[in-house]
């Protein structure tokens, strides 16, 4: 423990896996008596977790790196630590490149941050990437929302995907068990949450390393058991998963989906192309007709589903006619959002060696097309929502406008409304929608719902 109080300070770049590993690990520092500072120069202690998913995150995390590395020239005791996928994925070489360092650990060790850090403060500079069971998470985390909440229900992914970077850096699958998942959402439901989003690097992949199956030979950890398991938890409201994989995404996944009221009506399934052949180098797994036949279960049986995705332009060997049917395949959709990203080749990848790379300009002319539409697509999905009334959950103020609350659809659309945020935080409120933004709406508070 540390005899006075110390401050530190976290950057998190990339995913919402990052974000939940950064709440657990600002949880772990808080339990050895450190206190948060807002100004990572007043703090004694720095955390970067790390994304490495595309080129230009990894290099914002250099520099950021760079200007504490210079400080630590003059504060000694400044403890330097960097986490996540580029410590993975850099190991001892970061080291050699910022020797300032006193920890570079991935994602893996988030739960040992302690056991590393006394290593630390007994003078050691320590590298942790070696591949290890996740322990069970008994750490409390530090959230950022106390409406909603983050639960890791799978570590990991054993997906090859010819571009990404995630299996090398955050290690195969390990499912938490249902037991362990449903505890942490019953803590949650008693601190007063109102939400949990489930997520995994592969979501859909959930259980499939647990033991045990059914009479019927079918495997009896899937997510949509777990989500019948955990869907009575008393307190939480509202329940999200994330992210999918085409290749399992099952009728039965969805139906459930649909039965369950607590279930969001909100899906992210990322279709990467639009196009066979790329999907084929990019070894996804499925057809752009499989991932059109998901989306038209997932509207037969909730037809005023969100859906949003993620799509990379300009992957090697991508044609202009290939692209053109990652085109179509928007305009056919029409999606409430997509992510997008032009392609970025990434160490230890297969894609990244290929000979048939596109030039930045080919890149960069596709991604702005890509995002023409996304905008497009996205506005037009919002008009649905003008003049209906709308359950929305009171998350926080608008920073922008402090008079009014904001909070989210169930079908994930950010909703700004009048109101104060004392008297509403964490209520779930009826809005009635007078303004359709591609991104978010505004609206009016009708007579507010009796549950919340």
């Amino acid at each position: 423990m540390l005899s006075s109080p110390k401050q530190y300070h976290i950057t998190t770049f990339g995913c919402q896996m990052n974000k939940a590993d950064s709440e657990r690990m600002a949880g772990i520092l808080e339990d050895m008596g450190f206190q948060w500072s807002e100004d990572p120069n007043q703090a004694d202690l720095i955390l970067y977790n790390t994304c490495t998913i595309r080129d230009n995150a990894e290099q914002r995390v250099y520099s950021h790196l760079g200007k504490q590395a210079r400080r630590k020239h003059e504060k000694p005791d400044l403890t330097l630590i960097l986490a996540g996928c580029v410590a993975q994925q850099e190991g001892e070489a970061l080291l050699r490149r910022v020797p300032e360092l006193d920890l570079v650990m991935g994602p893996q060790h988030a739960n040992r941050l302690q056991d590393l850090l006394e290593q630390v403060f007994s003078g050691n500079q320590v590298v942790a990437t070696e591949s290890v069971h996740i322990l069970e998470d008994i750490t409390q985390p530090r959230r950022d929302s106390s409406i909603t909440a983050w639960v890791n229900v799978i570590y990991g992914c054993n997906e090859r995907c010819t571009y990404c970077v995630v299996p090398n850096v955050r290690g195969v699958e390990q499912s938490r068990t249902p037991e362990a998942i449903r505890a942490e959402i019953e803590e949650l439901g008693r601190q007063g949450f109102k939400e949990i989003t489930l997520l995994g690097q592969n979501i859909d992949a959930y259980g499939r390393d647990l033991p045990g199956s059914t009479a019927e030979g079918r495997h009896q950890h899937t997510l949509t058991d777990l989500l019948h398991f955990v869907h009575d938890v008393p307190g939480i409201e509202r329940i999200r998963f994330a992210t999918s994989h085409p290749r399992y995404f099952t009728e039965r996944l969805i139906r459930a989906c649909a039965e369950l009221p607590k279930v969001c009506e909100h899906f992210h399934i990322p279709f990467q192309s639009g196009d066979n052949e790329v999907l084929k180098a990019m070894s996804r797994g499925y057809t752009h007709e499989k991932y059109r036949r998901i989306i038209d279960l997932v509207r037969h049986y909730m037809p005023d589903a969100s859906i949003s995705a993620d799509a990379i332009a300009g992957f090697p060997g991508e044609t202009e006619e290939q692209f053109a049917n990652t085109l179509k395949l928007m305009e056919d959709i029409e999606f409430d959002m997509v992510n997008t990203a032009a392609y970025s080749p990434r160490p230890g990848t297969p894609a990244a060696l290929w000979e048939n790379q596109l030039s930045e300009e080919v890149k960069s002319d596709r991604l702005q097309r890509l995002n023409h539409l996304v905008n497009l697509s996205a506005a037009e999905r919002s008009q649905r929502y003008l003049g209906r009334t709308e359950e929305i959950l009171v998350e926080a103020q608008n920073p922008k406008f402090p008079t009014q609350v904001m909070g989210r659809t169930r079908g994930n659309r950010l909703t700004f409304c009048a109101g104060d945020i004392h008297e509403l935080q964490g209520k779930t409120i009826r809005v009635n929608i007078t303004e359709a933004r591609p991104f978010s709406l505004t609206g009016q508070i009708m007579v507010p719902l009796p549950c919340g």
